[in-house]
This record gives structure tokens, sequence and C-alpha cells, in this order.
């Protein structure tokens, strides 16, 4: 067990301080930056493990720091059925005399290496189709190649050399003043600062993405104005802002990825999207965007207790069924396990209950999911849960449990920053609905709540004084989650649950509801749609005839989701079994769910290409509902008669209730009439606007029962 003190009276977590045996120590390559809480699931995870030594993709290269180097590449992919991946070779590597790199800084868009012991500073900014070094004096630099070098020139410029290799790249050389330059007979080009009045060179590296003039026309244009770091802003529901700070003269030239063109301001203001310049990418295309300040518009997602257009009056009988079968086993029952994951499905699954009882009008079954969820989720807010229980450990600041603190492969890595967002989330939920029926208990437990939410959800920077990282899980750059945590991969970052995902900010905005927190709501509410929003990009793989690859023709919904890679297996479960993939999209099967599967012809798609895996012998109960519930979304009466088949469910996420709640909620989507009489009854509040600082959002506040 990890021996435990508690926390003095200055800390807000009311959760005992650990020490755990297994977290790497951070020191290493941040040695300055431990005043603050280190990001744990970061775009530059790699570079502070072990020997800081394998790739991480910042786009569009993927970039790999070692002793007195670093390598660039700007990756090629390879696509078969199973999986598609950027493969890295060092296309070119930049050289020191001496030194390995240290993380001198770091923020939500960039990171900054220092190779102290040569004068060097590489400003590595996330969608910057440059790479940018700092050379102090006396400081100079050597670039190779793994490929042979065919020709190297300076074309009688004094501030721009053009590279090209065999196998067909072009890059291209900018210095912010005449530099000293030599090609040696090993295909080496060194550079090197000789300036007399101490100032620093800026030497930038590109690839030429194309062989037209017009994109090396683009790259010189913009070559004088470089970027040293970038953070994204919440200022104003469901928007993200990016700034970045930059030098130089000029404009600023960035990359946007699709997701970003899609939510790109309409209004744009003074930002300029280069069509047909392009890089490419894992991703898709990335495009030329010029300007410092981006503003990024999702879509809004109603967050909401119950579902969005009412249940049919005509179903509450068979749903009242099911709720009194499912709440009468919640009484004699346990929940058997000691896994935080596990544990906090069974609670999250309990509280969907009284949620339904409200929505049907069951007031009667509400006070016995009450009892259940005070009798099992106090005792680990409380400390004295047995087998397990929320400790703080601050050598990396958060959140994690007894067992993880003893056992990095326990709790599926949850003592190393694995998952999160997932495994709060379903307590969040919980707790959300329990203080909302219960609203003295609500009251009593508030500070643990706000300790698990600030967790995954802290937005301070650098000089917050919160303990905890900030957004510990979600990527500012790719707007969603990672729930990998603090271990290297050369294929970065991978999550795999989207629905969980989902449902861990929406259930952020859902306790922000019930403790009238107007900017807790905004946040979870926004993150919850970005999340969607990304799901729908890189995860919902759709068919187009034309364009589509041979891994995105034979899969309709991503396996594992990497920075560098794309698999169709899940970490438990082989690529054939394609029910289980639908399942870790779904799950859990909340009112939000409607949004996140809004695209009724892809449902369609993703339906027709499960179904035939339910005919295998011993396909799970579970799997097959939650593929019928998507039928659901288009064929309500289909659907219903499977699931009024089914047998019961060992799954601790899933119930019949749920399911029949759905369905029910997708039938008569039209019927104005049936919704408004279903508000009335279940005493939903109407729309009232609360104020988030300087902002004004709109949420619908239902009162306490």
């Amino acid at each position: 067990m990890a021996n435990t003190t508690h926390l003095d009276e200055e800390q807000p977590f009311l959760f005992p301080l650990t020490k755990s045996k297994v977290l790497p120590n951070p020191s290493k390559f941040s040695k300055n930056l431990l005043s603050s809480p280190l990001p744990t699931n970061s775009f530059f995870q790699n570079f502070t493990f072990k020997d800081g030594n394998k790739q991480e993709y910042i786009h569009p290269y993927l970039i790999k720091p070692s002793d007195s180097s670093l390598s660039l590449c700007y990756p090629s992919l390879s696509v078969s059925s199973d999986s598609m991946h950027q493969v890295f070779k060092p296309d070119l590597t930049i050289s020191s005399s001496k030194g390995s790199h240290v993380i001198s800084s770091f923020s939500d868009l960039s990171v900054t290496l220092d190779f102290s012991s040569s004068n060097l500073t590489f400003f590595l900014v996330r969608g910057s189709p440059y790479v940018t070094v700092s050379m102090s004096q006396h400081a100079s630099l050597s670039i190779t190649s793994i490929h042979k070098i065919s020709s190297f020139s300076s074309n009688g410029s004094p501030v721009k050399y053009t590279l090209n290799l065999g196998n067909g790249q072009k890059w291209l050389v900018y210095t912010s003043s005449p530099i000293k330059f030599s090609f040696s007979h090993d295909f080496k080009i060194t550079f090197s600062n000789i300036s007399s009045d101490g100032a620093p060179v800026i030497l930038r590296v590109a690839v030429q993405p194309d062989s037209s003039s017009r994109s090396e026309s683009v790259l010189d244009w913009y070559s004088s104005c470089y970027p040293i770091s970038g953070d994204a802003l919440f200022t104003k529901p469901y928007c993200v802002e990016y700034k970045w700070e930059k030098k130089g003269l000029g404009n600023l030239l960035m990359l946007a990825h699709p997701l970003h063109l899609q939510l790109l301001s309409k209004d744009k203001g003074n930002v300029n999207v280069l069509k047909h310049f392009k890089y490419r990418s894992i991703d898709g295309e990335l495009v030329g965007v010029v300007g410092y300040s981006w503003l990024l518009e999702a879509e809004h997602v109603p967050v909401t207790w119950h579902s969005t257009r009412g249940v049919n009056h005509d179903s509450y009988d068979e749903i009242k069924q099911a709720l009194c079968k499912d709440v009468g086993a919640l009484s004699s029952s346990k929940i058997d396990t000691t896994s935080s994951y596990f544990y906090g499905k069974s609670i999250a699954r309990a509280a969907r209950f009284a949620l339904i009882a409200e929505e049907v009008g069951f007031p009667n079954l509400i006070s016995l999911v009450k009892k259940f969820l005070k009798e099992t989720i106090q005792p680990w807010l409380d400390g004295t849960f047995k087998g397990n229980g929320f400790m703080y450990e601050k050598q990396w600041g958060g959140v994690i449990t007894k067992l993880g603190a003893d056992d990095s492969a326990a709790e599926f890595g949850f003592g190393i920053y694995n998952n999160h967002h997932i495994h709060l989330g379903y307590f969040v939920y919980a707790i959300a609905v329990l203080a909302k029926i219960d609203p003295d208990w609500g009251r009593k437990y508030r500070p643990q709540a706000y300790s698990l939410v600030e967790d995954f959800m802290n937005l301070g920077g650098k000089d917050s004084k919160s303990k905890c990282a900030r957004l510990r899980c979600f990527d500012l750059f790719k707007l969603h989650s990672w729930a990998s945590g603090l271990w290297d991969s050369n294929d970065g970052r991978d999550q795999m649950s989207n629905g969980e995902a989902v449902n861990a900010y929406y259930s952020a905005a859902l306790m922000g509801l019930v403790y009238d927190d107007a900017n807790l709501v905004a946040v979870g509410s926004t993150l919850a749609a970005l999340e969607i929003h990304a799901a729908q990009m890189w995860c919902h793989l759709k068919i187009d005839d034309k364009k589509s690859d041979v891994f995105t023709k034979e899969n309709r919904l991503m396996g594992i989701l990497w920075s560098n890679k794309r698999e169709s297996r899940l970490w438990f479960a082989s690529k054939d079994l394609k029910e289980k993939r639908l399942g870790v999209h779904v799950l859990p099967l909340l009112p939000i769910t409607e949004f996140l599967f809004s695209n009724v012809d892809f449902v369609k798609e993703v339906v027709k290409w499960t179904m035939p895996c339910l005919k295998r012998d011993c396909v799970e109960e579970k799997s097959k509902g939650l593929v019928y519930a998507m039928e659901g979304i288009y064929d309500d009466k289909a659907a219903l008669k499977k699931i009024r088949n089914l047998g019961s469910f060992a799954d601790q996420g899933i119930s019949l209730s749920n399911l029949l709640w759905w369905v029910h909620s997708r039938r008569g989507h039209g019927d104005q009439h049936h919704h408004q009489d279903s508000c009335n009854e279940n005493n939903v509040g109407p729309v009232i606007v609360a104020n988030v600082g300087p902002v004004v959002v709109a949420v619908v506040h239902t009162l306490n029962t």
C-alpha cells in the first residue's frame, strides 16, 4: 500500500496525499518548470521520458530529439485495411557540437527545446510549416540527411538556401541575417553565427510541399515572421481563440487541419486562408492560414439532464416496468469491483435511473436510487472505501488511486495518468445527479466533487494556483482528448473511447448546472462540443468513392486513434469484433449521444457494417443493445422489437431502462405536444441566462426534485 499523509489546510484537494511508486521523475528534461504541475498527456510527452529521443508529430513534421541533435521528417503515409501510419525517416538532422535538450518552456500550442551547451533554442510550434532555431553569438549547427544531398546552393542570396535531396524533397533554409556557411565533402552543411553585435540569428527550415513555384514563393514571403509560442483561449462559450506570440517582420503563416478549417469563424477578420498551399498529413490536408489570431466556433450542443425532445407518453408504462426491475436490483446487489473505472460505470448507470424516472414521472423510485448512490459514492469521497480510493500526488499534480499508486498496470494505468477524464467522468456524472436529487448532500460534498473535476478540467495556466495540470487530457490543437498518460510511444498519444470522452465534459457541464456554476457549464459544453466535432472528423469514417483510402473503405469506425497512427483493432478486441468498436464510440448512452451521432446516413452505414457481427455465438447482450440503439435513430420500431428480446446485462454501463428510454425518445421527434407535456411533468424550468464573466451563455436549469 502507498504511504499516505494528509495535505495541509491550504491544499484545496480533500484527498490524502500519496507518494507514487511508479511515476517517472519529471525533473530530467524540465528542471526549470517544476514550480507548477507539468502536463501528463501532452503532444510533446515523448520528449520528457527516458532519453527523450522518441519522435512526436508536430504538424506537419515528425520531430525527434537525440543527444546534440534534432531530426525532422516530412512523413509519408503507409496504409493498409488494418492500419495507417506516418513513416519516420530523418530527412534532415540539425546537429550541435554537444549537449542534450531541456524543455525551457511550453504552451498550449508549442514547446521550446534548449540545447544550452550549444547555444541553440528550437521553437517547435504546432502547425508551423517552418522549424525555427535561434542561434546565439558564436553558435553553430550542422545539417545532414539520411538521403543523398543532390544539391545545395544559395543562388546568390545571403539569407536563403536551397537543399535538394535524393528522395525528391526540396528543403528551404532561411536566416534572419547573413551567416557563415560551408558545405563539406561528407555532405554536412554548417552554419555559424559570427555576428559582432551579439545578436542571435534566426534560422528557419521548411520542406517545400510540392514542386510548384507558387508554394516556394509563399514560404519565401512569410519566412521573416516566426512564432515562439501559442495559447488557446476560452473567450466565450463554444469558441476557442488561438493567439500566437510572434517575432520578426510581416504576417504569420500557419497550417490548419481539416477541423480547424471547419470551425474557423466565417467572420475571419484578418485571417486569410491560402487554399492552394497544402501539406499532407495523417489528419488530412493541412492548409495555409495567415494571421496570428484565429477564432474557432463549434456547433452549440445542448447540455440537458433529459432527452432533448422528450419521451412519448404511450411508452411510459414500459419504461417504468423496466425501471422497477433495474432499480429493484440495486438493493439486492453490491458493486463487486474496486476498479475506479468499472465502479464509476456502475454508479453512473444507477444515476441514469433517477433521471429516467424523473422524465417519465415516476418519483417514487428516485429515493431508492438516491439511497444507493449515497451508499456507493460517499466512501470514495470521504476516504472510507475499502480496497481503493482517491489520493492526491504532487510530483506531477493530480488525483490517482491507492491501487494506481503502487502498480502502473492497475486501473488501466490510471496511476500513470491514463484515462483520467474517462474514469473520473463517470464519477462526476453520478455525483452531479446525486447532488441534483439531494441538494443537501450536494452542498456537503461540493469540495470533493470539484477536486475530481479540477483534475481534468483545470483551465489555469502556469501561473495558476491550481495543483493540477491545465486541461490534463484535452489537446487544444487536435481539439479532442488523449487517454494515454506518462509513457512513451513512437506513435504518440492515443484515444479509443470517444463516447466516454464526451461524457467527461458533458458530466462536468451537468455539475455546473447543479451548482449554478455558469463558467463550468460553458467550458464543459464547449469541450464536449469540440470532442464531438473531432470524433466525427477523425473517428467516424465516411466513404468518398474518389478520395477514400483502403483503411477508410474497410472501416466505418476508428479503433485506436493515435497522434501518428490509426488502427482498426481495440486494446481489448480484434478488428473483427466490430460491435465492440461501436460500443466504445457510443457508451455511455446519454441525451448528448444524439449529437455525437447526428448524421443519420452515416449511422445507417455503421449499423449495416456492424450488424453481421451479431450473428456470431456468444455476442454479449450489451453489444447487441448498443447496435440496436443506433438502429433506433432511423428505425425505432425494428430496434425496439430487438431490444425487447434481449436478456440480462452483465455490463456495468448499460441497462434495459436506458435502452428503452433511448429508443422511445427517438420516436415522434416532431411531436412538440409530447415534449412540452414531458417538460412540465418533469419540473424542467425555463431557459435562463447566466453570466460568465463578460460572457453570456444560455443554460437550461432543471429544478431540484
